[in-house]
């Protein structure tokens, strides 16, 4: 790890805190909580979401529209207009997005409409992708490779760095295993690890490392215990009828419900799990009372 010399600590204490959006930030005593569908399906699915989730204790809010699939007949993602999507959710409902980039020929449409770049695993050490992110002023979230070490996992982020982009935020989202009980193996003594050896936030992806929805809220329960900064669970509206990965997604008030039982845990960690933006409630109260208003005109005509 040596040659880590951005991305390793210089002092024990020293911790890196991102701003993602207007009261958001990853790093500091606040976890982030970010959530939303594998794939963007619709307009209508995503409104869903964000009208659910932005209400409730979630930051940002997630979604696909480059996928990289294993077998090339399967939905690719929306593309463009699956980031048109996104950015119009994020200006209504004043909650930022992530979604992934594939490809540095990808890269200015990501940028112009998402708040963070997500690489993916199997982009890890794409290393023209990362010399690409580490030249734009956004944050990104670099996901572990599928049978990376710590060590190549560690370089991959001082690409990014290295190229001019300090705000990388490390995801451990499980490696695989010769068991295939689970999707994959969630290392969560790589959390620890990465948090003792880099000042760069980590947070955790127990949806892909468990492939099952039944096993999901105690891995992030277990992610926020060991020092996680913050997990990204993938939740849609009607989880069965997902178009991808939809063994793995919880339903919106699954959801929630799980990001309320993290609560304590956070609390016994020295941590804080973020109460709903006030402003987004009042934007939401005012909304919800225009519309009960022009029920109420409507009757009395």
């Amino acid at each position: 790890m040596l040659e880590a010399k951005l991305v390793a600590k210089s002092e024990s204490n020293q911790q890196t805190i991102i701003q993602l959006g207007e009261n958001v930030s990853v790093g500091g005593k606040n976890l982030l909580i970010i959530g939303g569908p594998c794939t963007v399906e619709s307009a209508e699915q995503m409104e869903q979401v964000a009208t659910t989730l932005s209400q409730g204790p979630v930051q940002m809010i997630r979604g696909g529209v480059y996928k990289p699939r294993t077998s090339p007949y399967s939905f690719q993602g929306m593309g463009v207009d699956g980031l048109k999507i996104l950015a119009d959710i994020r200006e209504r409902h004043h909650v930022p997005v992530v979604t992934e980039v594939m490809s540095v020929e990808q890269l200015p449409h990501v940028v112009e409409h998402a708040d963070m770049l997500q690489i993916g695993s199997r982009n890890m050490q794409n290393f023209e992708l990362l010399k690409a992110v580490g030249k734009v002023n956004k944050p990104v979230m670099l996901k572990r490779g599928l049978s990376a070490t710590i060590e190549e996992f560690v370089m991959a982020a001082e690409y990014i760095l290295a190229h001019g982009n300090p705000n990388v935020i490390l995801c451990e989202r499980g490696i695989r295993s010769f068991d295939n009980y689970t999707r994959n193996v969630l290392d969560l003594g790589a959390v620890v690890a990465l948090k003792q050896i880099t000042h760069l936030p980590v947070i955790a992806d127990p949806s892909h490392a468990a492939g099952k929805r039944e096993l999901v809220a105690d891995l992030a329960r277990a992610s926020i215990a060991c020092g996680a900064d913050g997990i990204m669970i993938e939740c849609h509206p009607d989880p069965e009828r997902s178009v991808s990965d939809a063994r793995q997604a919880l339903s919106l008030q699954d959801m929630i419900d799980l990001v309320n039982s993290l609560r304590p845990i956070a609390q016994a960690v020295g941590r804080i799990v973020p109460t709903h933006n006030s402003k987004i409630a009042d934007l939401n109260a005012h909304a919800l009372k225009r519309v009960i208003q022009k029920e109420v005109k409507a009757s009395c005509i």
